[in-house]
């Protein structure tokens, strides 16, 4: 899910070499996803009222749902 995660994100954006997306495992099948991004790209992955971003949680949920595990999209601010 991280790859994934990672890969649509380095495609939307102007520098996808500052992408990075931080792992942190909790409890009972707990992953949070933090995306990390240049400044100027931010508004990319919110996207208009926040279109983008919420496109790529639901995915990213559908994705964790199939292996049974419950996984939180935020963006680093």
């Amino acid at each position: 899910m991280k790859d994934t995660l990672q890969f649509l994100i380095t495609k939307i954006v102007d520098h996808p070499e500052d992408v990075s997306i931080e792992e942190t495992e909790g409890e009972e099948s707990r992953v949070t996803l933090t995306i990390h991004v240049h400044p100027d790209d931010m508004g990319k992955v919110i996207g208009k009222s926040g279109r983008i971003i919420k496109a790529l949680r639901d995915l990213i949920k559908l994705i964790a749902t199939k292996h049974g595990i419950y996984v939180d999209v935020t963006i680093a601010e």
